[in-house]
Parts: structure tokens; C-alpha cells; sequence
């Protein structure tokens, strides 16, 4: 029996680094779909991709098979490379400097916890039909800070 599979698209925007910012994300299961979106001021391109995928799987109600496919190679790399290294070091890079973001790392680990999930790089801006979905819903998040 093949198990079901989530797939999450998520996002984010930011008009200045730092700036208003939005995230979106696209959730995909069995031929339905969710779209999610918000903003926040004041913050960075990089913590709106992070926020994406929290919000993504913060809709996991159970135990899930879940594809993340992100055109951050920061949210990738960070979440299957560089985490291992920040936990060991109690958040601290190589550099012994502190994790940018950890607050946001932290969430996404915990969130992670009883599900098994891969992670995909997908090319941004390239013609991906769920990954430009999910820049649409970030973009939508800055537009509704200045509604």
C-alpha cells in the first residue's frame, strides 16, 4: 500500500531586507488544497520563508508523510544540514556567533517531531505552477499589511 503523502509549498516576500514582509504556502493532499497567507513588518526575506513552512505544518493534525519543496536553499540546508550543528553547539554557529533566526529554527524543529519529511529545493521564479502559487500567497501577504 503506498502511503498518502502532504505536499507543502511554501514561501515568503519581503519589500526591503528588512522590510514588510509576507509568507504564503500552498498545502496539497489527496486532489485537495489549502492556501494559507500573512505578513508581519519590520523582517527579512528569511524569516518569512521559515514562517512558510511553520504554518504549513503547524496544519498537520497527525503523523504525517510530508514533501517539502522549497526555492530557499537557506529553509533546505538549515533543516537537513546545518541544524544538527546549531543543536550540538546550544545555537551557535562554527563561528560561535549566535543562530540568526533561532527563535523561528526552534519552532520548526519541534515542529517536525513525528513526521517524515523530506525536503526539496525547487527553483524560484522558474515556472514551477506550485512554487509561483506560493509566491503569490507571501505577495498577497505583504499587500494585506497595507490594506
Amino acid at each position: 500500500m503506498t502511503q498518502d503523502i502532504v505536499e507543502i509549498y511554501p514561501d515568503g516576500a519581503c519589500k526591503g531586507n528588512p522590510g514588510p514582509g509576507g509568507w504564503g504556502v500552498l498545502l496539497r493532499f489527496k486532489g485537495r488544497e489549502k492556501e494559507l497567507f500573512g505578513g508581519e513588518q519590520g523582517t527579512t526575506n528569511n524569516r518569512m520563508e521559515l514562517t512558510a513552512v511553520i504554518e504549513g505544518l503547524a496544519q498537520l493534525k497527525r503523523p504525517c508523510k510530508v514533501a517539502v519543496y522549497t526555492d530557499s536553499q537557506y529553509v533546505q540546508k538549515g533543516i537537513s544540514e546545518w541544524i544538527h550543528g546549531w543543536k550540538k553547539r546550544g545555537w551557535k554557529t562554527a563561528a560561535k556567533e549566535p543562530v540568526k533566526n533561532a527563535d523561528l529554527w526552534q519552532k520548526l524543529d519541534a515542529l517536525q517531531v513525528g513526521h517524515q519529511i523530506s525536503w526539496h529545493w525547487v527553483k524560484g521564479h522558474a515556472g514551477h505552477e506550485f512554487n509561483e502559487r506560493a509566491d503569490q500567497l507571501a505577495n498577497r501577504g505583504v499587500e494585506a499589511l497595507n490594506a
